[in-house]
């Protein structure tokens, strides 16, 4: 809301206090509107570790957790249980994905290839399917903005809520998803 002073101002810039009340009122109808806008379907199509490539077209209609992750987090192996878990839990019901972030160029520094990741999954007991985001380009459009993070889609593929950064060690990550998945079902 404007104050008084800021009102006076501008009327004083404008010759005319009902030009000044017109762009008022059209600078709120706009902010209005665009707060009321909804979002859209989030697009992407990303390659698995077994060479498959899965799209936002092909998960139309249902629940879908991205879990982001990288196999050289510190907080990979906790991450990755909890993922794990979640997946258990909606068996069947909603998607759930492990979305690697590791490069994919082998001069990087964070490079993984698509065994390095198998291994990865085998050593943590990891079943879900295993998709590449090289650098996190995909990660970030969506808002993500730390590792691991997990975003859940709805089922017309728009994000449902922020999406959830960080990891406490000693949490259980599946509490904190169920509901808001449970509650898109």
């Amino acid at each position: 809301m404007l104050d008084w002073s800021f009102m006076y101002l501008f009327k004083r810039l404008f010759s005319h206090a009902n030009l000044a009340l017109a762009l008022m009122l059209s600078f709120s109808l706009v902010t209005v509107t665009a707060a009321a806008m909804p979002a859209a379907p989030v697009d992407f199509s990303l390659r698995s570790i077994d060479g498959r490539t899965v799209s936002s077209a092909d998960l139309r209609g249902r629940v879908v957790v991205l879990a982001f992750g990288a196999s050289w987090l510190p907080l990979a192996r906790a991450h990755v249980a909890g993922v794990q878990k979640v997946a258990n839990q909606f068996n069947g019901r909603a998607d759930v994905f492990w979305v690697s972030t590791d490069s994919d160029a082998e001069k990087s520094k964070n490079f993984a290839s698509d065994a390095q990741l198998r291994a990865f999954s085998d050593k943590y007991n990891l079943r879900v399917t295993i998709l590449r985001d090289p650098d996190g380009a995909f990660s970030k459009t969506l808002g993500v903005d730390q590792l691991p993070a997990v975003v859940i889609l709805d089922r017309e593929g728009n994000v449902s809520g922020t999406p959830l950064g960080g990891i406490n060690p000693g949490g259980d990550l599946a509490a904190s998803i169920a509901p808001r998945v449970e509650k898109l079902l």
